[in-house]
């Protein structure tokens, strides 16, 4: 079954934080992008500047989930098809940069995070829309695991009249980047704002939010989800610049056999990690975190109870907590110190 509404849940809690937002000047607009809800808060400018800039916002979200779509015709689909037919890519400006920060981010996660491994996703059954409940075929499962497609595989190079060139020296690399593309659109989302003159925001792409300013003489305050409680966990107050992001089993998953099969795959052994309910970062005001919110939550959830703290101090994440399957809440002293 696809499970829609614990993203609803998320934004229903993260609009009842916002205290008094409807007596107050916040223009906000809502969207469904990267198979997620998405809402955009801006506080205290002008309304038609508000509307102006959130509907910039909304468009380049638009614009991000048709370039980076992992299995409908995209910018991303047609690299995986030349890397499966082993020949060289051409991309452009942003596409190199984005794939060399992923890059970057999988040897900092020590390939927990492991954006090569799409046809391990899609051997799931989590490429589509909508999920049939089904194990793979054991011998494809096998042959994509010996493969141990990486982002070390990966090259990028030069290439003709001065773009660059992809090459993969592992035909086995699918790239599938549903674990950083949130947070690199909660970056351009913020830089796009800030170009418009807008210093008061709150950008929420399916759970994965960042804060820009404040809400007033007030922080913003979010939620982190209950992963199986239509609640709030806990919540945090975020501070200009800062973002967090949560990886959860109860987003984009199934069950089979009585087992709950997340998306969240191990790269190590094909198998959804069933371990961990949820893993939550908060990362403070630096370039790109964004990306950061979104992706290193994925080596900390697939890292498991007794490996996840010393991960997180070689990943230089000091704000994190995670459910573990059987309920119970682990949470670095940084991230303790930030709950309420």
């Amino acid at each position: 079954m696809r499970q829609r509404a614990s993203a609803f849940v998320a934004l229903l809690w993260l609009c009842g934080l916002l205290t008094g937002c409807a007596r107050e000047p916040v223009e906000r607009q809502e969207s469904f992008v990267f198979g997620t809800r998405v809402e955009v808060v801006v506080y205290g400018v002008d309304r038609a500047q508000a509307r102006d800039a959130l509907g910039e916002v909304l468009r380049e979200f638009d614009r991000l989930h048709r370039l980076l779509h992992a299995w409908q015709p995209s910018e991303l689909t047609r690299i995986n098809a030349a890397i499966a037919a082993g020949q060289p890519a051409d991309i452009n400006d942003e596409m190199a940069q984005l794939l060399a920060d992923a890059k970057a981010t999988a040897l900092r996660g020590e390939d927990l995070f492991n954006p090569a491994a799409g046809a391990l996703i899609a051997a799931w059954g989590f490429h589509a829309d909508e999920f049939l409940p089904r194990r793979p075929d054991a011998a494809t499962l096998s042959a994509l695991i010996a493969a141990r497609p990486r982002m070390a595989d990966v090259d990028i190079g030069a290439g003709p009249a001065g773009g660059h060139r992809l090459s993969s020296r592992n035909t086995a690399v699918q790239f599938d980047l549903g674990g950083y593309a949130k947070g690199y659109a909660l970056d351009r989302a913020a830089a796009l704002l800030r170009a418009r003159g807008v210093r008061n925001a709150l950008i929420n792409i399916g759970g994965n939010v960042m804060a820009l300013g404040r809400k007033g003489d007030q922080p913003w305050r979010v939620g982190i989800q209950h992963p199986r409680k239509s609640e709030a966990l806990a919540s945090v107050e975020l501070r200009d610049g800062e973002a967090i992001g949560t990886s959860g089993d109860y987003q984009r998953y199934f069950e089979l056999d009585g087992e709950r099969l997340c998306h969240l795959i191990d790269p190590r052994d094909g198998q959804p990690v069933r371990h961990t309910q949820s893993l939550t970062v908060l990362i403070p005001a630096t370039p790109g975190a964004g990306a950061r919110s979104d992706a290193d939550s994925k080596p900390l959830f697939i890292a498991g109870r007794d490996h996840w703290q010393a991960l997180a101090v070689r990943m230089g994440v000091r704000h994190a907590l995670r459910v573990d399957q059987d309920g119970s809440v682990t949470a670095t002293s940084d991230m303790q110190a930030r709950l309420r």
